[in-house]
C-alpha cells in the first residue's frame, strides 16, 4: 500500500491513476478537491487518451503526448501502449523516436532516466544511488550512433526511454525494473554544439583511455548498485560496440540489441523465408550492403545456423558477403576493422552493389547501411531474375534511410519478393494480391530475452539464447501470416511471443547452469506471473 498522499502522490507516474481514483481512494489519500468529482475507468480515460491523440497532426506531436502521459500515469500509458500496439509503436519508437532524439532538446518536458556525464568521472557509483528503485534492467547509450542518424549525443536518451517502454509494453518487465541511461561523453556533432537547446556537454567526445575508464568506471559501479542488472548495449558506434560486447560479455549478463538482437530477428524471418520458399539456410548466399555492427552480427548468428545444418565453419563464412561504403569486403583490401575481417573473402574487388549481386548472384540481400533508397529498381528486378523468390530484407530506420519501401520490393520483383523491412509499411496491393509486410523489428527478439534473462536471474546472455529466441521468433509465424507475405508475427501476439521466448531464453540459462537453483515444474507459468500487467 502506498504512503505517499495528496498532491504527492498523483504527481508520482508509477502510483497515480488520476480521475480513476475511486470515492474510498479519495478519501484515504487525501485526494478530496484536488480532482475533479467525476470518476472514470481506465478504458474510458484510455478512450480519451486515444481520442486527443488521433487529433493531432503529426506524429511527433502525438510522441510528445504520450511522453507527457507517459510522466504522470505510466498504468494509462502502458494500457494505451499494450491496447494499440500496431499503432502506437512506430510513435514511441521507430521511426518517430529518430526524429524525436533528433528534436530532444527543444520538445524536452521532464527528465526520464539519468544523464551520466563526463563530469561525473570518479563519482559515478555515487550519481547512481540517486535513482530512486532498485533497477533490474539498464539500457545504455552513449548517443554515438544513432540509428542511422549518427552522433546525436545527449539527444540519444530517447533510445533507452523507448526501448524500456517496449520491455514493458511487449514483455511485461515492470517499468519499476526499468534504467534508462545516457553516458554523455560530449559530441563531435557540430550542428548540437551550436544548437542553444542542446542539453548535454558541450564538448567533443571523450576518446581512447579516458572514454574507456569512463564506460568501465559506469559497468563497475552499475553492476555494484543493481546487483545481478542485465545491461543493453545501445546504439554505440561500430568501434566501440563490439569491444564493449567482448570485454562485458563473460563476466555480467550484457548484449548488444544492434548486434545480437538484429542478428536474432533477422534469422527468424530468413527461417520464415525459406517455409515459402522450401530451401535450406545451408543453401543461400547472402549478401549484406552494410558491414558494421547489424551486418557481421546478422551473418555470425547466420553462420552458426548453417553450422548446425553441418556446413563447416569455412563452407558457412563463404556464404556470406558485405558491401561497405568502399565496395566488396575482400581480404588483402587496406583499412579492414576486425568485424569485418572474418568476412573478407579471396575476391576481386567490386566496387558498387548491383555489380555485386550480378557476380555472385546471392539468394538475399539484407540493407542495414542506413542508405536510404539503395535497393534500386535494378537491384530489385536483378534479384528477381537471379531468384524465384528473392530475399529482400530492407532493415534500416528510420524511414528516410530504408532501402526501399514494401511497395517497390514487390513491384520490381512482380510479387515474388520475401520481404521484411525495418520500418512500418502499409498493405501493398499488387495485381490482385495483398501483400501485408512486417517490420524485422528487433522488439519481437529483446523484450523476451531480457525477460528470460530477469526471471530466471541468468548470470550471462549467450548466443544460444539468441538462436533459440530465432527459431522460437518463426515458430511464432502461422500459415496465414506466410500466405499474406509476412515473415513474422502479427505484432497485436507481441505479449504472447515474448513470453514464448522469454521461456525458452530461461530454459537454456538453466539448461547451462547460468541460472540458481532447480528450474520451476511450470517454467512458462513461472515467466507469464511474472509479467506486468497494466492496470488500476
Amino acid at each position: 500500500m502506498t504512503l505517499l498522499h495528496g498532491m504527492t502522490l498523483l504527481r508520482d507516474p508509477l502510483l497515480n491513476k488520476g480521475t480513476a481514483f475511486s470515492e474510498a481512494e479519495r478519501d484515504r489519500f487525501g485526494l478530496r478537491g484536488l480532482l475533479p468529482p467525476c470518476v472514470l475507468t481506465m478504458q474510458e480515460q484510455a478512450d480519451r487518451v486515444l481520442i486527443n491523440l488521433r487529433n493531432l497532426p503529426t506524429d511527433l506531436e502525438k510522441y510528445v503526448a504520450l511522453n507527457a502521459l507517459h510522466d504522470r500515469n505510466e498504468a494509462l500509458f502502458f494500457r494505451v501502449v499494450c491496447d494499440n500496439i500496431d499503432e502506437i509503436q512506430p510513435i514511441i519508437y521507430t521511426p518517430t523516436v529518430g526524429l524525436a532524439c533528433q528534436k530532444y532538446g527543444l520538445i524536452f518536458q521532464r527528465p526520464r532516466g539519468m544523464f551520466i556525464s563526463a563530469n561525473e568521472r570518479g563519482k559515478i557509483a555515487e550519481v547512481l544511488k540517486n535513482w530512486p528503485y532498485q533497477a533490474k534492467l539498464i539500457v545504455v547509450t552513449d548517443g554515438e550512433r544513432i540509428l542511422g542518424l549518427g552522433d546525436l549525443g545527449a539527444n540519444g536518451m530517447g533510445i533507452p526511454v523507448g526501448k524500456l517502454s517496449l520491455y514493458s509494453a511487449c514483455a511485461g518487465v515492470h517499468p519499476e525494473l526499468c534504467l534508462p541511461v545516457v553516458l554523455d561523453v560530449g559530441t563531435n556533432n557540430e550542428e548540437l554544439l551550436r544548437d542553444p537547446y542542446y542539453l548535454g556537454l558541450r564538448q567533443k567526445r571523450l576518446t581512447g583511455a579516458a572514454y574507456d575508464e569512463f564506460v568501465d568506471e559506469f559497468m563497475t559501479a552499475a553492476r555494484k548498485t543493481f546487483p545481478g542488472v542485465l545491461i543493453q548495449f545501445e546504439d554505440f558506434a561500430n568501434h566501440s560496440a563490439f569491444r564493449f560486447l567482448h570485454k562485458y560479455r563473460s563476466e555480467a549478463p550484457v548484449f548488444n540489441d544492434d548486434i545480437q538482437g538484429t542478428a536474432a530477428v533477422a534469422l527468424a524471418g530468413l527461417f520464415s523465408a525459406l517455409r515459402v520458399s522450401g530451401g535450406k539456410l545451408a543453401d543461400q548466399r547472402l549478401l549484406f550492403l552494410g558491414a558494421g555492427e547489424a551486418a557481421t552480427g546478422i551473418a555470425d548468428l547466420v553462420v552458426s545456423a548453417m553450422m548446425a545444418e553441418g556446413m563447416s565453419e569455412a563452407e558457412a563464412l563463404r556464404r556470406n558477403w558485405l558491401v561497405d561504403s568502399r565496395g566488396l569486403v575482400v581480404r588483402g583490401r587496406d583499412g579492414l576493422s576486425g568485424h569485418k575481417l572474418r568476412y573478407a573473402h579471396d575476391h576481386a574487388g567490386i566496387a558498387d552493389f548491383a555489380t555485386a549481386i550480378k557476380t555472385l548472384k546471392p539468394t538475399a540481400i539484407v540493407g542495414v547501411a542506413a542508405v536510404g533508397g539503395a535497393f534500386t529498381p535494378e537491384v530489385l528486378r536483378m534479384m528477381a531474375e537471379l531468384n524465384a523468390r528473392p530475399i529482400v530484407f530492407a532493415l534500416s530506420n528510420p524511414t528516410s534511410k530504408a532501402e526501399c519501401s514494401a511497395e517497390e520490393a514487390y513491384r520490381y520483383t512482380e510479387g515474388r519478393a520475401l520481404f521484411a523491412c525495418g520500418s512500418p509499411y502499409d498493405p501493398v496491393k499488387l495485381n490482385g494480391k495483398t501483400f501485408v509486410p512486417r517490420q524485422g523489428n528487433n522488439s519481437y527478439i529483446f523484450p523476451g530475452v531480457g525477460l528470460g534473462a530477469i526471471a530466471s536471474g541468468s548470470r550471462l546472455v549467450t548466443d544460444e539464447m539468441f538462436m533459440t529466441a530465432a527459431h522460437t521468433l518463426a515458430d511464432c509465424v502461422n500459415p496465414d501470416d506466410l500466405d499474406q507475405g509476412s515473415l513474422y508475427p502479427a505484432l497485436p501476439r507481441i505479449r504472447e511471443v515474448s513470453a514464448r521466448i522469454a521461456t525458452a531464453v530461461a530454459n537454456v540459462a538453466w539448461q547451462n547452469g547460468l541460472a540458481d537453483g532447480p528450474p520451476p515444474n511450470d517454467l512458462s507459468g513461472f515467466v507469464e506471473k511474472q509479467m506486468y500487467d497494466p492496470h488500476y
